[in-house]
Order: C-alpha cells, then sequence, then structure tokens
C-alpha cells in the first residue's frame, strides 16, 4: 500500500501534535524534551524510508514498460465533467523523490534532537517538521495535478510555519510572511495553468494527459485545435509556479530570508524538499514542455540569470546560512538550465546530489553556529578545524563537492548539466559560458566561507563565547528565538568553542559519504539513473547531440575542472590573509556594496510593489470602504430602524385597543364603497 509512505509521517504529526496541544501548550505545562518528540518524528520519517525503500525494489524488480504502482485512497472530486480520484502514482521518478525526502529528512529529523535540545517548544517543531515531510510527499506521489496541488500548498503552509517558528522576534515573523505570500503569487499561475490543462485536455491526471498531448487526439480534439501557443501559455503559467516554489527570478526573494528558522529547517527547504518541486513539475510534464521550444528557452534563459545572479551575491555575504542561502538559489538555476535545454535527467541528478551536499552544508553551519553559541557572522570565526575536527571533516567534503572537484558527487551533476547546456539545440556555447562562470564564483565564494570559518587564526574571544554560554540555555538556538523561556538553571553547554554532540555529527558523517560517492548514479555512459528514468523520462527528451565518447566532452569536462580550481585557489589565496582580501573589497567598494546588500532587489520591490499596495489597500479601506460602503449599509439600518420604531407606537398589545382599529378600518372600508357608489 502506497499509503504507508504517507501514512508514517502523518501518525508522527498527530502524535506530537496531540501531545503538544492538550499537555504541553498550555501555560505552566512543562514541555516534553526534544529527545522524546524528536525520537517519535524520526521513527516517523524512517519508517516512511523503510517503505520507500521496499516499494523502490519492488519497481526495480518489474519491467521498465510496466514499473507503476498505484493506488486510489477514495473518489475526491465530482462536479461536472471533473472526475477526480485521491490517487497516488509511484513510477521511476516519484520513486527517487520519495527516497531523498525520506532518507535525508530522517537524517535531518535526527539531528534536530540535538540542535533543539534547548528549545521550549521542541514538540511543535517536529510536529510541523513531520507535516513538512508529508505534504511534500503527498506533491511527488500524487497522480494528478489537484494531488500534486495539495501538497504543493500543504508545503507551503509548512515553510510559514517553520520559517516563522521564532515568531516572537518580529523579523522571523517577517520572513515567514514573506515565503507565505510569494509563494502565493506562484500558486496563482499554477492555478491557471491546471485551469488551461482541464479546459483544453479534459483531464488533469498525469497518465492519461500524456497521449492526449502526445497525440493531440480525443478529448483535446473535441475541446478544439490545441496548438503551440496554448502549449506554451500552459507551460510557462506552470514554470511561474515553479519559479515561486524553486526560487527562480523574480520570486527568488523569499529563499535567502528563510534561513531565518531553525537551521535543521533550512537543510529540509534548501536541500530535500520545497525547492525541488518545480523540477519535479518540469520533469514529471516533460513530454509537454518539449514540445513548446519558446517555453525550454525561457527555461534556460532565467535558469542561467538566476544562477550567475545569486552567485554574485553569496559572494560577499557574511552571514553563514545567507551564503548557502544564495548558493541553493544558484544551484536550483543549475537545475532549470538542465530543463531548458532538455536534459531533465540531469536536473534530476542534480536534485539528488545537490540534496546531499546542501543538507550536508547546512547542518554543518548548524553545528558551527552550535559550538559558536549562535555567532553566525564568518568574519568572526576562524579557526575552528583545530576546535571542531569532525564538522570541519565532514563539511570540507560538503565544500569539495559543491565546488565542482571530481570524484565527488557535484562534479558529476554539474558537469553533465554544462555539457548538455553546451551541446543541446536548445543550449549553446552562451549558456555553458555563463554556467561556468558561475561554477567559477561557487568555488570562489564557497571557497571564502569555508577559510574563513576553519582555517587560518581564531577571530575570536573565547572568553566571550564562554559568557554566551553561561547564558545559552535562555536562549533558543539561532539566536533571538521566539521561546527563550527555556530553564535557566541548564548550565549543560560547555564553554568556549566546542565540538557538536555524536547524535548531531553522526547525520553529518551519512551525508558526508552520500555526497562523497552519489555522483555514481550517474557516471558518463554509464548512467543508471538515465536508464531508471527512461520510463518517465525519454531518452529522445534528452538533449541531443551531446558529444558522446569524443574529444569535446573531455575537453569541456577539463575546463570545468580547471576553472573549479582556479576558483578555489584564488580565494585560499585572497583570504589567506584578511588584509588583502580588505584592500580588494575597498578598490571595488561600489561593487562589493552593491552585492553584499543583494543589488537592493528587496528595496526595488518594496517601493515597485509592496509600498503602492499598502497605499492602494489603505485608500480602498479608508476611502472606499470606511467612507462609502460602511455608509450605506449603516443608512440601511438607520432606515429600518427608524421605521420599526415609528411602527411599532401601534402595537400597544391591548386587545380593545386593536378592536377599535378593527372597527375603524372596516367603517373607512365601507364608507369608500358608499362613495364611489354615489
Amino acid at each position: 500500500m502506497l499509503a504507508l509512505i504517507l501514512l508514517f509521517p502523518l501518525l508522527g504529526f498527530l502524535i506530537n501534535g496531540i501531545w503538544y496541544a492538550f499537555f504541553q501548550a498550555r501555560p505552566g505545562q512543562h514541555s516534553a524534551s526534544s529527545t522524546v518528540t524528536g525520537a517519535v518524528a524520526s521513527l516517523a520519517i524512517f519508517a516512511s524510508f523503510a517503505a520507500s525503500v521496499f516499494f523502490f525494489l519492488q519497481l526495480h524488480g518489474m519491467s521498465p514498460e510496466s514499473r507503476v504502482i498505484e493506488q486510489t485512497l477514495f473518489s475526491w472530486i465530482d462536479v461536472g465533467a471533473l472526475k477526480l480520484d485521491f490517487a497516488l502514482r509511484l513510477d521511476s521518478l516519484s520513486t527517487l523523490f520519495t527516497l531523498v525526502i525520506t532518507g535525508v529528512g530522517t537524517l535531518i529529523h535526527i539531528y534536530s534532537i540535538g540542535y533543539m535540545s534547548h528549545d521550549a517548544a521542541p514538540g511543535k517543531f517536529f510536529t510541523y517538521l513531520n507535516l513538512f515531510c508529508f505534504a511534500m510527499l503527498i506533491l511527488v506521489l500524487g497522480a494528478s495535478l489537484p494531488v500534486m496541488f495539495l501538497g504543493w500548498e500543504g508545503v507551503g503552509l509548512c515553510s510559514y510555519l517553520l520559517i516563522g517558528f521564532w515568531y516572537t522576534d518580529i523579523e522571523k515573523a517577517k520572513a515567514g510572511k514573506k515565503a507565505f505570500i510569494v509563494n502565493r503569487i506562484g500558486d496563482f499561475c499554477f492555478l491557471l495553468g491546471t485551469f488551461m490543462i482541464f479546459w483544453h485536455f479534459g483531464t488533469l491526471d498525469f497518465a492519461a494527459l500524456r497521449p492526449l498531448v502526445v497525440s493531440g487526439h480525443a478529448a483535446a480534439a473535441a475541446a478544439g485545435a490545441v496548438n503551440v501557443t496554448t502549449i506554451t501559455a500552459i507551460c510557462l503559467l506552470l514554470f511561474g509556479g515553479c519559479c515561486g516554489k524553486s526560487a527562480q527570478i523574480p520570486l527568488y526573494v523569499w529563499l535567502p530570508d528563510a534561513m531565518a528558522g531553525p537551521t535543521p529547517v533550512s537543510a529540509l527547504i534548501h536541500a530535500a524538499t520545497m525547492v525541488t518541486s518545480g523540477i519535479y513539475l518540469l520533469a514529471r510534464l516533460n513530454f509537454m514542455y518539449s514540445l513548446s521550444s519558446t517555453a525550454l528557452s525561457v527555461i534556460a534563459i532565467v535558469g542561467t540569470a538566476t544562477a550567475f545572479f545569486s552567485a554574485t551575491i553569496a559572494i560577499t555575504q557574511t552571514d553563514i546560512k545567507k551564503v548557502l542561502a544564495y548558493s541553493t538559489v544558484s544551484q536550483l538555476g543549475y537545475m532549470f538550465v538542465a530543463c531548458g535545454v532538455g536534459a531533465y535527467t540531469a536536473g534530476v541528478f542534480h536534485v539528488i546530489t545537490h540534496a546531499f551536499f546542501k543538507a550536508l552544508l547546512f547542518l554543518g553551519a548548524g553545528s558551527v553556529i552550535h559550538g559558536m553559541h549562535e555567532e553566525q557572522n564568518i568574519v568572526k570565526m576562524g579557526g575552528l578545524r583545530g576546535k571542531m575536527p569532525q564538522t570541519f571533516a565532514v563539511f570540507a567534503v560538503g565544500w569539495i563537492a559543491i565546488c565542482g572537484i571530481p570524484p565527488f558527487s557535484g562534479f558529476f551533476s554539474k558537469d553533465e548539466i554544462l555539457g548538455q547546456a553546451f551541446s543541446s539545440p536548445h543550449g549553446g556555447p552562451v549558456f555553458w559560458l555563463f554556467g561556468l562562470i558561475t561554477a567559477i564564483m561557487t568555488a570562489f565564494y564557497m571557497t571564502r566561507m569555508f577559510s574563513l570559518t576553519f582555517l587560518g587564526k581564531p577571530r575570536f574571544d573565547e572568553k566571550t563565547l564562554g559568557a554566551h554560554a553561561a547564558h545559552g540555555a535562555a536562549h533558543s538556538h539561532d539566536n533571538h528565538g521566539g521561546h527563550a523561556d527555556v530553564e535557566e538553571d541548564d548550565h549543560s553547554a560547555p564553554a568556549g568553542v566546542h565540538e557538536s554532540p555524536l547524535i548531531m555529527t553522526a547525520p553529518l558523517m551519512v551525508l558526508a559519504a552520500l555526497s562523497a560517492l552519489g555522483g555514481l548514479l550517474g557516471l558518463p555512459h554509464a548512467s543508471w539513473l538515465e536508464g531508471w528514468l527512461e520510463p518517465v523520462i525519454p531518452a529522445l527528451h534528452e538533449a541531443a547531440g551531446a558529444a558522446e565518447g569524443g574529444g569535446l566532452e573531455w575537453v569541456l569536462m577539463g575546463v570545468s575542472v580547471v576553472a573549479a580550481a582556479a576558483g578555489i585557489f584564488f580565494a585560499l589565496g585572497l583570504y589567506k590573509d584578511l588584509n588583502r582580501a580588505n584592500a580588494l573589497a575597498k578598490r571595488f567598494a561600489w561593487l562589493h556594496k552593491a552585492t553584499e546588500n543583494k543589488w537592493y532587489i528587496d528595496e526595488i520591490y518594496e517601493a515597485i510593489f509592496v509600498r503602492p499596495i499598502q497605499v492602494l489597500s489603505g485608500l480602498l479601506w479608508k476611502d472606499v470602504d470606511v467612507a462609502f460602503i460602511d455608509r450605506i449599509v449603516v443608512g440601511f439600518g438607520r432606515v429600518s430602524e427608524f421605521t420599526g420604531q415609528t411602527v411599532r407606537v401601534i402595537q400597544t398589545g391591548s386587545i380593545q385597543f386593536y378592536a377599535l382599529m378593527l372597527v375603524m378600518g372596516v367603517l373607512a372600508a365601507v364608507g369608500y364603497l358608499l362613495y364611489g357608489m354615489v
């Protein structure tokens, strides 16, 4: 039963949620420890992972053409021509996503037990975490667009709850609200695209839609000829939804602020779940997107621009989590470039490898923040290699992987995307060149972060950190938490910089192994992944013209490695002495300030969109709602009140009075009739 994959995180959500609501959320009630609630949540998502592995093995034993498992849970919508079941479907594509969501999700849950150990409401946190995974699993298992959209909206809700988890800090609350609102813009586009699909094809089920789109017969013909313009419009509208969920220009602005939530949330959103939704949708509807070269070109251009633009911002950020956040936006751009040039399998491949090394990097950053007593500024770190050796070792693996150095996983997936971008009919040398420049910048800013954090001499004061540790139990992780009512007599945190506990470092070790070996899934010319996905993403949808076995492929690969190495060595040399880096920053002060302030995009959006909408809303409220509509409504009320007050004087309750009035009425009527006769 496919529902088992969904059932376990749902049970974890219900158990922790009910326990928290009835026994912990009330004033004066003591919160359960993160160990108990975290164990429940972790076991739930691990059970889901075990079920995912079981069904993956079932699929593996099937022939490629029949590699599908379906389950209909109930009849959901039956209105007019729309008859829709709440059905789940597992195939070669969705099973990969379920494995990543539940597998990496399990490691993040376990890590969170240690990370949230001093938070006042771990029960609520793990409740939201399980609900998040449940919604994401609905998204990838949904057999139709409406079921998928249910999960799509679910992860949007959970992102709001988790990003703004420490809501008493106004900035964190704003970050959650920002994520929610920006995603609604993309979701509106998603709905419009869904409506167009149903209008023209008469179905929203993925399996039924595919032959209709490809052949153009049956319901599509009955609704009228479906031309390329219609397909393009549908694809672009759905891509608008992808831009919201997967943080592409112009809707990327929410994701960097998503690091306001607890660090495990950042790892879950940025690596294993929500941000991969857009790539999944494009891969799922590859049969439709491949019919519109215009839509593919738009996707490739937006992906390239997002990857390049975000990388320029990451270069000058000083918050360790913000560097990683903009890195995520940039890496998502790579994935969209892959889909835009028709290399859907390469995009999915990068989703998997990115889930490994980005979860590792975010959780590694969380370990650094934990060991540094909530310090997140990399300029105030340095020399952590000796003080946090385990975190240093695993973080180094993630750093090399994202830089694209062989044989680590990031090299294989990123190089595959660059190669396809160069040789695909939908791509070209321009896309490859910008991708290569972005790869150089990635290697540079990741090495900058790694160097400033772990290498060189310490730039922090142990005594100051010791003072932080003395009061650290009264604060949530990541500081400024909204749950600062933890017991203040807990002095278990060691003074000074310290290594994280095993429950946090053990998941990092597993992720490090996956980051190192994950590239084996997509080895060039021996790709297991390409063959596995072929029933869903046929080879003809892959970028044609790749120089298989040719010299061009090796040249491109060599250029990619040399470029990444150049970015690494330049950053190592530059940040070996901070005076040199500061001098370079002063030399290009205007550029440094612009990128440090994120090219002022948030300020531009504030001026162009947010403030005018606020002003318009104020005018509509005061001058239309209050001054006009309310007066009309109140006026009708006053007329009714006056009429009632006037008429009620004849309602005395006296029978004699009523009899007198009746007689007078009869006499008046008789008199009127007699007058008429005369």
